[in-house]
């Protein structure tokens, strides 16, 4: 996973240094390594972390650890093995301060420790309640002078089991199609978006290509002007 994440760093890298908004589709939520180590190396950067949980598990607050995938906002904060954490000598990839997570459900198990690193946060019900106001919240957190850019992270298991099954922890509770391309449209607009990556959809729970087809549609739309 150490050496993917530096492959992965050096393909996003060279994509930013075009001036290319960097779409990254498919795998797990431990494909963040990569493109936070790529912008890490070239400066101060945020991300916005879309999720049904906060994969915020770290050794300090649960008495299993060692799947990235459920502790990637943990890594790229610095909280983790250091093969993982410190690639080049450049831990943390993102400060606490540059972070915000949004779309973790109401049983949310680490949102204490979410909390006490000062990581703003939006459950999945507050984003539903009004997703323009959770996106404004997140800009005006992360557009800010001292910042270079941020990246956006999804796992589409931020949307509810009954639209999108096909992921390996669905869970009710979370964000329809239209909440999520009303929260994402403004985010990925922003001058400050350099890029973007999806994971956890599973096409193997998805055989006729429903899931994928309506994933797709929402993505599209949030990314068109």
């Amino acid at each position: 996973m150490a050496s993917y994440s530096v492959r992965l760093a050096d393909r996003v890298g060279a994509l930013v240094d075009e001036g290319k908004f960097v779409v990254l589709l498919g795998g797990e939520c431990s494909n963040l390594l990569g493109p936070a180590l790529a912008l890490r190396r070239r400066g101060r950067y945020g991300v916005v972390y879309l999720d049904g949980h906060s994969d915020f598990r770290t050794v300090d607050n649960d008495a299993y650890v060692g799947a990235a995938g459920g502790e990637a906002l943990a890594l790229v904060t610095g909280r983790g093995q250091d093969d993982l954490t410190d690639l080049e000598g450049l831990k943390p990839y993102v400060r606490d301060t540059d972070a915000v997570m949004l779309g973790y459900r109401e049983d949310e198990a680490y949102l204490d420790s979410l909390k006490a690193a000062g990581i703003p946060d939006w459950s999945a019900l507050t984003v539903i309640d009004n997703p323009s106001a959770a996106a404004t919240g997140v800009l005006q957190h992360l557009e800010r002078d001292d910042l270079d850019g941020f990246w956006v992270h999804l796992d589409v298991d931020i949307l509810d089991a009954e639209v999108m099954p096909a992921v390996d922890s669905p869970d009710p509770g979370g964000l329809q199609h239209e909440h999520l391309r009303e929260l994402l449209k403004p985010i990925l607009a922003s001058p400050k978006c350099v890029g973007f990556d999806i994971g956890i959809f599973d096409p193997d729970l998805d055989p006729d290509g429903r899931y994928a087809a309506e994933l797709t549609d929402t993505l599209v739309a949030a990314l068109t002007d």
